[in-house]
């Protein structure tokens, strides 16, 4: 006779679920604690192997987890409590949605019996994350944890990756049952046929000006060099959406620049001129096709070859001439067994494309009357001293523009920064990088409005001995907004200045390095200062107000507006 398996042991639901997300590989997971989900902390206890991260804000501690499911491909792992927790953290939630990034938003619920009263913090989850979410539920029974964290796992990382919410009301969790274990669950992918690998190959052969346009999120190493071995060998000039530049080595020739905010105008020329675009694990958002200027739904002018991982994505929004459900890794290995044809007549559209970038992403001479510190000379330095592991991170602003042009990324999964454009991403997206990889160096890129999103943090660098670079970039205003306000209401400047404080005091007062730097030639020993500072360091960096853009001051962004009027 066959032995009966051995009877599950009986366990609290919080213990089922922690042994849940120990059976999926979790490490680490990022919270603010409430009592709505005790008897997970209590379990974690056990369980000295899972770190707990416990920021200062759940909105932080949301980016984190957001921040691992970029950098591993795996779900960052997310608690907080209910109500004013779970609002908190929902712009975690919306930054996985717009950024395809796994990530499973963990919310504590009241008991069930009290459901529908609007008890203490009730919410509907359902109601408010529906929109935004992949999937969520609430678990109402603890013999169901397996499976639900199983399905959530499941579907964060299959076809186009995202967040999950699972509501856990407090009594399911104290609850005790006899529960055996789901299995670990593994992401699905699509893969293209050998008819989509022949129709492609044919394609690009007929091509006289294709464009190759990369993006989306789980690009391997193996698939990035896929990528670079199938653009080198067809000699394609290849750009990346926006925020994706690490998909691609930008010291690699066929890479000509990035499809973002202060795009070449070069560039997008070429976009819209070219007769074959090759679009690969991007959705082709606004912010990438310039307002849907540069390809103009639902039948663009250009011939447009679609692969996505998710077959609800293609000709969503473009009608592509060929749409291919694909993920990266295969995508790219199916485009790097491609053998191109001996004659390639984009030769030298390809090289003015290069052409066209590297003068594009050279500094340019500052303004003669400019003053404070100069943004490109700071990136130029970094560019030439950081190793090619470097992380950067960045929220949202002007002062990211400066960064997303004139550094050029290495390596992949070394740029953080939120492609829906969320401030305050930057510092908490360090934090992450740099617990996932303690031995690479972490700086963060964030504007006075974007670091007062959520300093607190420094604290929690301080606690976990989180040695992250800051560098807050402090033009005293909301530089983003009050260009869009100069343009239109020149000279009427209402709610857009900002008083910081003083940052470097704020830092000192948190146990962090910190110094404030008002002249460019003074930046690179301040940095070298920073990185053997060997805790959390920041650098507050003056520059200067009118100097909008990398190559527009106020002063000329109020001229035109006035002379439009």
């Amino acid at each position: 006779m066959t032995a009966s398996p051995p009877s599950p042991p009986s366990r609290s639901g919080g213990r089922i679920l922690v042994d849940a997300l120990r059976l999926h590989g979790v490490d680490r997971v990022f919270c603010v604690p409430g009592e709505s989900y005790l008897e997970v902390l209590d379990a974690l206890h056990d369980h000295p192997e899972v770190r707990i991260v416990v920021t200062k804000h759940e909105g932080a501690a949301a980016n984190m987890a957001e921040a691992e499911g970029k950098l591993t491909g795996r779900p960052g792992i997310c608690f907080v409590t209910r109500g004013p927790g779970a609002t908190h953290a929902s712009i975690g939630v919306h930054i996985a949605a717009q950024d395809s990034t796994p990530m499973i938003l963990f919310v504590g619920q009241i008991a069930t019996e009290h459901r529908g009263r609007e008890a203490f913090q009730e919410m509907d989850y359902g109601a408010v994350f529906g929109t935004v979410a992949k999937w969520v539920a609430e678990i109402d029974d603890p013999a169901r944890i397996p499976e639900f964290v199983a399905r959530a796992f499941h579907c964060a990382t299959s076809d186009r990756p995202g967040p999950v919410v699972l509501a856990l009301p407090e009594d399911v969790l104290g609850a005790v049952c006899a529960v055996a274990d789901a299995h670990a669950t593994k992401p699905v992918q699509a893969a293209p046929s050998a008819a989509d690998a022949q129709a492609i190959a044919d394609l690009l052969a007929a091509a006289r000006q294709p464009l190759v346009i990369v993006g989306g999120p789980n690009w391997s190493e193996q698939a990035r060099r896929d990528l670079a071995d199938f653009a080198t060998a067809w000699q394609l000039p290849v750009a990346a959406s926006f925020r994706r530049q690490d998909v691609l080595d930008n010291r690699c020739d066929a890479y000509v620049g990035h499809l973002s905010l202060g795009i070449n105008p070069r560039l997008a020329e070429r976009v819209r001129n070219a007769d074959l675009l090759l679009a690969v694990g991007t959705r082709l958002g606004d912010i990438s096709t310039d307002g849907y200027t540069l390809l103009t739904p639902p039948c663009p002018a250009q011939k447009l070859v679609h692969l996505h991982a998710d077959a609800g994505e293609l000709g969503r929004v473009f009608q592509p001439a060929l749409a291919v459900q694909a993920a990266a890794a295969p995508a790219a290995a199916m485009l790097k067994a491609l053998r191109p044809p001996a004659a390639l007549p984009w030769r030298d559209w390809a090289r003015g494309a290069r052409a066209d970038h590297l003068a594009f992403s050279e500094p340019l001479p500052p303004h003669p009357q400019h003053q404070g510190v100069e943004m490109g000379q700071v990136v130029a330095h970094l560019d030439r001293t950081l190793p090619d592991d470097a992380i950067l991170t960045n929220g949202a602003g002007n002062y990211t523009v400066w960064l997303h042009r004139f550094y050029r990324y290495r390596q992949g999964r070394t740029q953080l920064a939120p492609t829906c454009g969320a401030m305050g991403y930057g510092l908490p997206a360090a934090l992450a990088a740099k617990l996932r990889h303690p031995q690479r160096t972490v700086v963060c890129f964030a504007g006075d409005g974007c670091f007062l999103m959520y300093p607190q943090e420094l604290v929690t660098a301080m606690e976990y001995g989180i040695s992250v670079i800051v560098l807050v970039i402090d033009n005293g205003m909301y530089g983003t907004i009050r260009m869009h306000q100069e343009k239109r209401f020149p000279g009427r400047v209402s709610g857009t200045a900002l008083r910081g404080p003083d940052f470097v005091a704020l830092a000192r007062a948190c146990g962090a390095h910190a110094e404030r730097v008002e002249r460019t030639e003074d930046f690179a020993d301040a940095f070298a200062r920073a990185q053997a500072a060997a805790r959390p360091a920041l650098l507050h960096l003056r520059t200067d107000p009118r100097q909008i853009t990398p190559a527009l001051r106020l002063v000329e962004v109020e001229a035109e507006a006035e002379a439009a009027q």
